[in-house]
């Protein structure tokens, strides 16, 4: 993720785990400066949780946004011992998109329709109407300045 993009989620410290596709999560943090940012790595929210988290929930206090953060409990499991210690992550590698941002969404919707069998063809045709339209609206804009 580019680094000014990481305050807008938790970010992770990791411990990469020889021959095996997941990591050791040392430390997390929610939504964190550019300076305070551990990683470039983000946590992106999908989640196989111990039941011992629901403890650690009801002992933590509120954090960043005045809101009780996952992101701290999954902290506190991260330095922890014992039953349901202990954070691991994947550091996926795919293609991801921010429901949550306006215009991620956005990107999502299209892109995903467009490789739709039943109607991706005329969505794609479509848009490149519609882009020629703006295109040419956009120049005569441009000319009457």
């Amino acid at each position: 993720m580019e680094p000014s993009q990481i305050s807008a989620y938790g970010c992770a410290d990791i411990t990469p785990i020889a021959g095996e596709d997941y990591v050791r999560v040392n430390s997390l943090v929610e939504k964190p400066s550019v300076d305070e940012a551990p990683s470039n790595l983000a946590v992106i929210g999908r989640y196989v949780l111990h039941p011992s988290v629901f403890d650690v929930l009801e002992e933590t206090g509120p954090g960043r946004g005045g809101e009780i953060q996952l992101t701290d409990a999954l902290q506190t499991l991260a330095k922890g011992d014992g039953e349901g210690a202990g954070v691991y992550g994947v550091v996926f590698r795919g293609r991801r998109y921010d429901t949550g941002d306006k215009l991620s969404y956005l990107k999502a919707v299209i892109t995903l329709a467009s490789e739709r069998a039943e109607f991706g063809e005329d969505l794609k045709t479509w848009m490149k109407g519609f882009l020629a339209r703006t295109a040419a609206w956009l120049d005569a804009r441009s000319a009457e300045s």
